[in-house]
């Protein structure tokens, strides 16, 4: 998110516009915990991870109360636009500002990459990286002890995550949320080929919102006789410094949302479908969460071992 920060902010004041940055999302809104921004306040944020403007959910914005608040804020403070970051319950909390007369534009930044109407999201290039990268560690004890290792990676009711580390990684099984998988199957059977090829090392990837990472791993010590040991990555996905994909996706998104800003082209997701960039209005969608790619998904399983 910084560099999607950094990027706003350059090119909004190149453009002579005043920026204020408000901390914690919309309860900061609401408080009116805000600042004035400007190029020194960006200088050396586009390596960092995490956001300079902090995060954090405000159940009173879900109320009317707490919309109302919020939209005083900005009649008060002389915002003309909100740029909102963030996943499907940020996009979800600007469209009832612009519902309430605030106008805003919306970046989707989340590591889940589960945005309707954009193919990518700031963050998913960092944290499925970091996990293939934590994998990668996990993978030499799991060889050199001839285990299984069942790695959950985040993702409560997304299995995007899982899907693309489990690819990076040539994971034995991928389980995700999405997917009912049968035991046997996609778990056993998938081990016993493998061990049929030679292989003695397993690597099981699992999505935290399946909610059975321990009792996967029992179920498979009790069924093979193999050794199996689980790792849960956790927030180390959340950290770290940004992959130069992202930090270039960011600064292109940023750039965009200052120039429909200047086109006065308000109310809108911005869009990444290929390598385009568009402007997608809140008039027009109904439903900001992504369907999950089951072909992609199919393809996986196929060349799992």
């Amino acid at each position: 998110m910084n560099a999607v920060i950094r990027a706003i902010v350059v090119l909004s004041v190149a453009n002579n516009f005043r920026i204020l940055g408000i901390l914690r999302g919309f309860g900061g809104l609401i408080n009116r915990d805000v600042y004035e921004m400007n190029i020194h306040t960006v200088s050396e944020i586009i390596e960092k991870g995490g956001t300079i403007l902090y995060t954090t959910r405000s159940p009173e914005f879900l109320t009317n109360d707490g919309l109302k608040k919020a939209t005083d804020s900005c009649r008060d403070l002389g915002i003309d636009v909100v740029v909102v970051l963030g996943g499907e319950g940020s996009i979800l909390g600007a469209k009832r500002l612009y519902e309430n007369g605030v106008n805003c534009i919306c970046i989707p930044c989340t590591i889940d990459n589960d945005v309707l109407c954009s193919d990518n999201s700031i963050g998913f290039d960092t944290a499925v990286n970091t996990a293939t990268s934590m994998v990668d560690k996990i993978r030499d004890t799991a060889q050199a002890h001839d285990r299984c290792s069942v790695i959950e990676v985040m993702g409560r009711k997304c299995g995007n995550i899982a899907l693309h580390t489990g690819i990076s990684v040539g994971a034995t099984a991928i389980l995700v949320p999405e997917y009912k998988f049968d035991f046997d199957s996609d778990i056993i059977e998938k081990i016993g080929f493998a061990q049929e090829n030679g292989k003695k090392h397993f690597i099981i990837i699992v999505a935290e919102g399946l909610k059975m990472t321990q009792e996967i791993s029992s179920e498979i010590s009790l069924r093979t006789g193999i050794e199996s040991r689980v790792s849960i990555l956790g927030y180390v996905q959340r950290g770290g410094a940004p992959s130069s994909a992202d930090r270039i996706l960011a600064s292109k998104m940023g750039c965009f949302a200052v120039e429909l800003i200047v086109e006065n082209n308000l109310n809108n997701v911005v869009s990444v479908v290929g390598n385009s960039m568009s402007p997608v209005p809140f008039s027009e969608i109904r439903n900001f969460k992504k369907k999950f790619d089951f072909s992609t998904y199919e393809k996986a399983l196929s060349i799992s071992t």
